[in-house]
């Protein structure tokens, strides 16, 4: 374990008017602790649990690969910076990490690509071959298995999202495994069911106000898809009715 817990300071905020300032879960929400290696933020789009993910990599120190942006239609001043009213507690000091966002890995594969042109030694950090060469998919697991044996605190925003269901039951032997051996913590927001179930996880779900640690069965996520599974001609027939 790395990152023991986080504070909020709603007190300080510069504002109640705009995005994520004005959401209810960062005013009612003062602390977080992290009592396991596997921690997975949970909640509908827009809850807050891929905006406190990021603010936690800024405050931790930890880099995000991101494209630039074009111009926009309407900007936000407030949009990242969360992180300034926030404080982490290290359990043994701070650690290096990464952030990994799918709809930005891409745009990394490419960036180590570059780097092997010059230092081909540089792949053996990221699974030995290029990245860019292989399928998403493929490229994500290449990532996963090579970069989480390096200790480390690691933050993962929906990385199912290029991911089959048997990829997916891959990663969760990565994250318990390497969560086990001690070198590493991981912090996941997610919509995967299949994920969730990555035992001895805990689950903080952004549908509670304040944010709660909940058990798997009680995720929407478990009871959506077990309904589905179930009985798929009703579930189906009532989802749309």
């Amino acid at each position: 374990m790395h990152l023991a817990e986080i504070k909020l300071f709603p007190e300080k905020y510069p504002t109640t008017r705009h995005y994520p300032f004005n959401l209810k879960i960062f005013h009612e929400t003062r602390r977080m602790a992290f009592t396991s290696p596997v921690t997975f933020l949970v909640g509908e789009n827009g809850a807050g649990k891929s905006t406190l993910l990021k603010a936690l990599c800024y405050k931790c120190g930890i880099h995000i690969w991101q494209k630039e942006r074009g111009n926009r239609m309407e900007s936000n001043p407030y949009e990242e910076l969360l992180y300034r009213y926030m404080e982490v507690q290290w359990t043994n000091g701070r650690v290096h990490g990464s952030f990994f966002g799918s709809e930005n890995f891409r745009n990394f594969a490419e960036y180590v690509d570059e780097w092997a042109a010059t230092d081909p030694e540089s792949l053996k950090y990221f699974g030995g071959r290029s990245l860019v060469t292989q399928s998403h998919g493929q490229s994500m697991m290449t990532y996963f298995s090579a970069r989480y044996q390096i200790k480390g605190l690691y933050f993962l925003d929906e990385p199912e999202t290029a991911l089959s269901p048997k990829s997916q039951l891959e990663l969760v032997r990565i994250l318990k495994e390497m969560g086990e051996a001690g070198h590493a913590q991981f912090i996941v927001a997610t919509h995967s069911p299949i994920l969730l179930a990555c035992p001895g996880a805990t689950i903080f779900s952004f549908d509670h106000v304040p944010v709660q640690s909940i058990d798997y069965e009680e995720t929407e996520y478990y009871k959506i898809f077990k309904g589905f599974l179930t009985n798929r001609e009703k579930y189906l027939r009532d989802e749309g009715s």
